[in-house]
């Protein structure tokens, strides 16, 4: 019968890391189809063309990295891709209208995730939907009231 110390001194432990046999995962297949989408975020609008490629984006007509100087925004129009392993396999070409560069960015990212599901719905949309791309960001700005100075900033009260 084994004691206490024998099992404390047993070689099989837990231990919080990862075991180091994990095998690493298998590029992802690229469909030689294309896909179309829009996304809307505040006042911007995005229309999407993703075509089988090099991973070339264009926004505009012009460069991503010069129509998006923001590492920030660059990131999270990218994002789609790097969650489904498909960096480089699809050339965007993107029409935005409308609103800031943070809105434009979370639409063009809205379009490239819905042209993605509509691409390969068994095996991205699963991906997408957890990731929480898939989902329009509802919020925009408050109407004006009658009455307040913005929507809802007042004169100051004085009560003498």
């Amino acid at each position: 019968m084994a004691t206490i110390a024998d099992q404390i001194d047993a070689p099989e432990s837990y231990s919080t890391e990862t075991p180091a046999e994990a095998a690493p995962k298998a590029p992802r297949a690229v469909l030689n189809v294309g896909g179309a989408a829009v996304g809307r975020r505040k006042q911007a609008i995005a229309r999407v063309r993703l075509v089988p490629g090099s991973g070339t984006l264009s926004v505009n007509k012009r460069e991503f990295a010069e129509y998006f100087p923001n590492k920030l925004h660059q990131q999270l129009i990218t994002d789609p891709f790097k969650v489904l392993d498909l960096v480089g396999a699809y050339d965007v070409v993107a029409k935005v209208t409308g609103g800031g560069p943070s809105g434009q960015a979370g639409a063009l990212r809205l379009a490239i995730a819905r042209a993605l599901n509509e691409i390969d719905r068994e095996n991205n949309r699963a991906i997408l939907k957890k990731a929480g791309f898939l989902t329009r960001d509802a919020r925009v700005i408050e109407r004006k009231k009658a009455g307040l100075k913005k929507a809802r900033k007042a004169s100051q009260f004085s009560k003498r």
